[in-house]
């Protein structure tokens, strides 16, 4: 059987036993594989006879994103490259440049941003930073989860009481704000919110590019497509996937003729569409959600569980 990536399921199997046959004693091999997501060792099931063959023996029925899901832990500890490289066809290694500013869940006017020093990336919020939110500390390989995201909020508010769910409350409470009554948006971060809080933060309305540039300034020069993400989240081994809720406004502009409906616009269309290669060629994962998918709330919610949910899986934040 083949992955959706061309590569061969027994070739990601090899390499991760090849990996594990490197780097683990065999007197320890039991112990990692639980560690790495595998099942406990069954009773016939003897790593000193051969480490390669017990492992590929454990990860015999397992399909293409569980498979993947030990890969990547593999690869996060002991770094194996040869791993790494058969992993890399399958489009699922992430974005390879670090974090550097997280700006999001912007609740009032545009941020006024300069770049005090380019050489080091260096920003700085000049105008209007009270109205938005920015992440300051390092990612860890796990990404940016709910616990991380209300540990920072917390820490920004010595004198708040010492209540954590009070806290989360309050955090959500404010990136929900962020989303001004779209009602849309919200039903998306409102299902997400309740798959608990051991999963990575869905961070709302994330700024990507900045255009400082007025209508007039840019003399009929475009601005720079999608400025703001509608969703970000960040999860494990540098997979970044961005969420977007599309309306009518994405494919379509205004009538002039009085009470008419919208008329199709296929140039912002088409840019969009080539935002979204670009995010994708980056290490993006690109996930559209049409506004008529989420007309009916009880139907929406339950698609947007189950996409959700398979995502999560997909990245390891949830078991097989």
């Amino acid at each position: 059987m083949t992955s959706p990536g061309g590569v061969p399921l027994f070739k990601v199997r090899n390499a991760i036993a090849e990996a594990l046959w490197k780097h683990v004693k065999a007197q320890d091999l039991a112990a990692v594989c639980e560690y790495l997501g595998l099942a406990p060792q069954k009773p016939d099931e003897d790593p000193y006879n051969s480490k390669k063959s017990y492992v590929r023996a454990r990860l015999q029925d397992m399909d293409l994103p569980a498979l993947v899901t030990v890969a990547r832990r593999v690869v996060s500890e002991y770094s194996n490259e040869d791993l790494h490289r058969v992993l890399a066809p399958l489009g699922l290694h992430g974005v390879s440049t670090d974090m550097k500013n997280l700006i999001f869940a912007a609740d009032g006017p545009k941020p006024r941003i300069v770049l005090p020093d380019s050489i080091g990336n260096a920003i700085r919020i000049v105008e209007n930073e009270e109205f938005c939110l920015v992440y300051d500390r390092p990612l860890g390989e796990h990404g940016l989860s709910w616990a991380d995201l209300a540990a920072w909020w917390k820490s920004r508010r010595p004198d708040s009481a010492g209540d954590p769910d009070e806290a989360r409350r309050e955090l959500r409470g404010r990136l929900r704000r962020s989303l001004s009554g779209n009602g849309a948006e919200e039903l998306v971060f409102d299902t997400y919110v309740k798959l608990g809080f051991d999963v990575p933060a869905l961070i709302p309305q994330v700024y990507l590019h900045y255009d400082p540039y007025t209508v007039a300034e840019r003399q009929g020069r475009p601005a720079l497509a999608r400025q703001r993400m509608d969703f970000l989240m960040l999860m494990n081994h540098r997979a970044r996937a961005v969420i977007e809720v599309d309306g009518i406004q994405h494919y379509s502009r205004d009538n002039p003729q009085k009470n008419a409906p919208p008329l199709a616009d296929s140039g912002r269309y088409g840019a969009m569409m080539a935002e979204d290669r670009r995010l994708t060629l980056q290490g993006y994962e690109v996930y559209r959600i049409g506004g008529q998918e989420l007309s009916d709330r009880a139907s929406a919610e339950k698609m947007l569980t189950e996409f959700f949910t398979d995502l999560l899986r997909r990245h390891g934040h949830r078991g097989p």
